[in-house]
C-alpha cells in the first residue's frame, strides 16, 4: 500500500548487540526510524556479528551495515571482580596483556605504556570514572596517585590526554574483523580513534588487497583527530563524532564547538557524517529522554548532520524503540523549523556539469513547490552531493546496485530504491515514477523535479525536466493499470 513520504531527513544509526537481534525486533526498529544498524566488534565474536548482519539482512535489502573496529586503543585487562579504589591510594600501572588487573596492579594490553607516559600526565580509565596521576617510573612500569573514588570493571578504555601513543593502525584483532566485513559484504566499517590519515590508508590498504568496495567512516575521538580532520577527510567516505572518548582527550567545554565545526566541514566536503554517544543516554533504563538530551538531539539536527547515532539505548537499554521513536520525532520536528536550503558552492564530486544541475534541481524543487527529486545514480557520487544542500524536499534516489542504495541510507534526505540499469531518459522516467507512485501517495497535480544521465557514457547527472504527475504519466504513457500491478 503506498504511503507518505519520509517523515524525518536525517539518519539514524543504531547499535545492536548480538544478544537482542532478532528480525522481529530489527524490523520494528526499521519502521521505528532506523536507517543504518552498527555493530561493535569490541564487544563481540565473529559468530555474534554473522548472526547480526544475517538477520539484518532478512528484514530488509534497504537496512545498511556499520562495524566498528576496536583501532588503535588501549583497554586494562580482564579483573576476577569489580575493584574498589580510594582517593589518594597508591597503583602501579604496567603492560602486562596476560595477566590480571588487581587492587594493587592496573595491567593494560599495551606492553609499552612506561616508555611512552611521562611523570605528571594524567590517565583516565572507563570514560574518566577513575582517574590516575602518574608520580614516576620504574623501570617497565609506571607509579601513580588515585585522584578519585572509582570502581574499576574488566577491560575498560583507558585514555591519556594530550599524549601520542605509538600504536599500531590496525591490530590483528582489527584484522580478523576486516575480513570478515568483506566476506558478508557490508556497507561501512568505522575506525576508532583515528589519529592521521596513515591510521585511514592502513585500513583502506587491508580492504584493496581484499578487493573490497566497504567505505571507511573515521571516527573522530582525539586531539590528533580534531587536529589532523582535513587530511583524515581526503581518505575517508565519511566521519563519526565519537563525542564519548573525545570528551575524555580534549576539555569538555569544547566539545559543541569541535562537533558543529566537524559537520560543517563535511557538509561543505560532502562527507557524511554521524553525531554519536549518549545522545538519549537516559533512556537506557527511562522511558522518556531528559530535557537535556532533547536539546542535545535538536542541537546536532540544527547544525545539519546526516546521521545520529544510538549505543546503548538500543543495544542493550531496557526501551530500544521508544529510543528510536523519540530520536525519529526530534529530528522530524526540527527539519521542519530549519532553513529550505544550504547555499553553497556546487561542488564538483561527479563533474562540474552534474553537480550543477544537483544544486539547481535542489533550488528548483524549493522555487516551484515540489514533492520531491527523481534522479538516478550508479555510484551515488552525485546524490551525496545533492544532499549536501540540506534541502527540504526529499531526493528519491533510484540505484543500479544495491550496495549503492544501502551507502545513500547514511546520506540526509536520501530515500534509496533500487531499479535495473536503464538505457534511455524515458526508460528511467516510466519505470522510476510507476515506482514511486506504488510506493507514496501523490496527486496529479503535485510537482516533480527528476535528473537523469548514468545511461550515457558519461557520470553524474546530464538531464533535468521539471513536471506535474499528471504530464510525467502521459509523456512516458503510465495508465491506471501500470499501477495495478
Amino acid at each position: 500500500m503506498a504511503q507518505g513520504f519520509i517523515k524525518k531527513r536525517t539518519k539514524i544509526v543504531a547499535t545492536i548487540s548480538d544478544k537482542n537481534c532478532e528480525p522481529d525486533f530489527l524490523r520494528t526498529l526499521h519502521e521505528a526510524g532506523m536507517d543504518v544498524v552498527r555493530i561493535n566488534s569490541a564487544h563481540l565474536s565473529p559468530e555474534g556479528v554473522i548472526k547480526i548482519v544475517n538477520n539484518t539482512r532478512s528484514v530488509s535489502d534497504k537496512i545498511a551495515v556499520l562495524l566498528d573496529t576496536k583501532g588503535p586503543e588501549i583497554r586494562t585487562t580482564i579483573c576476577d571482580e569489580p575493584i574498589k579504589f580510594l582517593k589518594g591510594q597508591k597503583i602501579i600501572i604496567a603492560g602486562n596483556s596476560d595477566e590480571k588487573t588487581t587492587a594493587s596492579v592496573i595491567n593494560v594490553n599495551y606492553g609499552d605504556i612506561a616508555g611512552q607516559v611521562p611523570s605528571g600526565a594524567v590517565i583516565l580509565i572507563d570514560d574518566g570514572e577513575l582517574e590516575i596521576k602518574i608520580t614516576g617510573r620504574k623501570g617497565d612500569i609506571l607509579e601513580g596517585s588515585i585522584e578519585n573514588d572509582g570502581t574499576l570493571g574488566s577491560r575498560k578504555t583507558v585514555n591519556i590526554p594530550q599524549v601520542r601513543i605509538n600504536l599500531p593502525s590496525v591490530s590483528q584483532r582489527d584484522l580478523i574483523f576486516i575480513d570478515l566485513a568483506v566476506k558478508l559484504d557490508i556497507e561501512f566499517i568505522a575506525h576508532s580513534f583515528v589519529r592521521s590519515k596513515q591510521d585511514i590508508m592502513a585500513v583502506q590498504k587491508v580492504l584493496d588487497g581484499l578487493e573490497s568496495q566497504i567505505k571507511i567512516i573515521a571516527k573522530i575521538e582525539n586531539q590528533q583527530g580534531v587536529d589532523n580532520l582535513e587530511e583524515i577527510m581526503d581518505h575517508s567516505y565519511g566521519i563519526m563524532v565519537a563525542r564519548g572518548d573525545l570528551a575524555i582527550e580534549v576539555p569538555f567545554e569544547r566539545i559543541p564547538g569541535i562537533q558543529r565545526m566537524i559537520i560543517s566541514k563535511c557538509i561543505e566536503r560532502r562527507k557524511p557524517v554521524i553525531v554519536a554517544t549518549q545522545m538519549l543516554h537516559s533512556m537506557i533504563t527511562n522511558p522518556r529522554p531528559t530535557r537535556a538530551e532533547v536539546s542535545d538531539v535538536a542541537n546536532a539536527v540544527y547544525s545539519q548532520t546526516d546521521a545520529l547515532m544510538l549505543s546503548g539505548e538500543t543495544a542493550s537499554g531496557k526501551f530500544p524503540v521508544e529510543s528510536v521513536k523519540t530520536m525519529a520525532r526530534i529530528a522530524g520536528e526540527v527539519e521542519m523549523e530549519k532553513e529550505k536550503y544550504l547555499e553553497m558552492p556546487a561542488g564538483s564530486l561527479s563533474g562540474e556539469v552534474s553537480a550543477y544541475l544537483a544544486k539547481v534541481a535542489v533550488k528548483t524543487s524549493i522555487r516551484v513547490n515540489a514533492r520531491a527529486i527523481l534522479a538516478d545514480t550508479v555510484k551515488g557520487t552525485a546524490i551525496r552531493n545533492m544532499a549536501a544542500y540540506r534541502g527540504v524536499n526529499p531526493v528519491v534516489a533510484q540505484c543500479y546496485t544495491y550496495r549503492t542504495m544501502r551507502e545513500l541510507a547514511l546520506s540526509y534526505g536520501v530515500i534509496p530504491v533500487f531499479i535495473e540499469k536503464k538505457e534511455s531518459v524515458d526508460e528511467f522516467i516510466r519505470t522510476s515514477l510507476k515506482d514511486l507512485l506504488k510506493r507514496h501517495v501523490l496527486k496529479d497535480n503535485d510537482i516533480l523535479v527528476l535528473l537523469a544521465g548514468n545511461f550515457s557514457r558519461g557520470s553524474g547527472f546530464s538531464f533535468i525536466e521539471v513536471g506535474t504527475v499528471e504530464y510525467l504519466k502521459e509523456r512516458v504513457m503510465i495508465g491506471k493499470s501500470d499501477l495495478m500491478a
